[in-house]
């Protein structure tokens, strides 16, 4: 199954979810529905003949296994005042994946193919349209700066390091004999001292404040911050071969990547390079 991201984007004051996995991008109608009225309007958008004949289209164009007969049932019922069309009927009549349906307390409701969903901006607003497509490439450039080289160099040292820390605990910490749930809360218990020291918050903490976030707090990271947790885990490798209990580590791994972040953050080659 493939992993999903979620995040949003604000146009003209609406906050508007997306859904992104690998391959592609899902826009929140419901969202989008919400500054002009409510889920009526994607009602009356779908059941267009143009806005149809669009979908049906699109469908055919990235869909094999798109129903084209009960598509073109659709078609002879559009412009009949009795033609009705929810993203419900759709999808489950004709297998459509362009349009999704989704509930949950977050990120619920119609969510539409990045394609789909422009047209529907501009049968809404066509200036609410070219503000929706330009605050969307604005993610994409922001989340393409965060895959750039050295993002992704500052996370692979920070894996490598880890590898480091994780051998310290094996040797130093983890008693000779225990299950292997108790090998792996040791290493979480070890990992959350890092998060906390670093970022003032375990997993949970940081997971329970972002429910709609998929990942987790080293995924949304800045290159400064995995920078210092590359440090910060070998300096904790050295402290805990010293010996040092994890009350000690933790306020001068603390200290330390205040200092870093610090003199990170205020450094002018620094945010030219990271962008800030």
């Amino acid at each position: 199954m493939v992993k999903e991201k979620r995040t949003s984007i604000n146009v003209q004051g609406t906050d508007i979810g997306i859904l992104s996995n690998r391959e592609e991008d899902f826009i929140c109608l419901t969202d989008m529905a919400k500054k002009f009225g409510g889920d009526d309007l994607i009602h009356n958008w779908m059941r267009n003949r143009n806005t149809l004949e669009f979908m049906g289209i699109w469908e055919q164009m990235h869909n094999s296994n798109f129903k084209g007969v009960e598509f073109d049932t659709f078609k002879k019922e559009a412009g009949l005042n009795s033609f009705r069309l929810t993203p419900k009927k759709w999808i489950n009549a004709t297998q459509a994946i362009g349009i999704q349906s989704r509930s949950g307390r977050y990120g619920g409701g119609t969510y539409a193919h990045k394609d789909l969903a422009f047209e529907f901006g501009s049968w809404l607003s066509p200036e609410f349209k070219l503000y929706l497509i330009k605050e969307f490439q604005r993610l994409k450039e922001e989340e393409n700066k965060r895959l750039s080289l050295g993002w992704n160099l500052n996370r692979a040292l920070s894996k490598l390091n880890y590898r480091i820390h994780t051998d310290a605990i094996k040797s130093h910490i983890i008693p000779s004999v225990v299950s292997a749930e108790q090998i792996n809360f040791i290493y979480a218990n070890e990992a959350d001292m890092l998060n906390v020291a670093l970022f003032g918050k375990t997993a949970k903490q940081w997971r329970d404040a972002n429910p709609t976030l998929e990942g987790n707090m080293r995924e949304f990271a800045s290159i400064e911050q995995l920078l210092i947790l590359a440090n910060i885990e070998a300096m904790n490798a050295e402290f805990i071969r010293m010996g040092l209990s994890q009350a000690e580590r933790l306020k001068k791994l603390n200290e330390i990547a205040i200092i870093q972040l610090n003199s990170l953050t205020s450094h002018l080659e620094i945010r030219k390079l990271t962008g800030n």
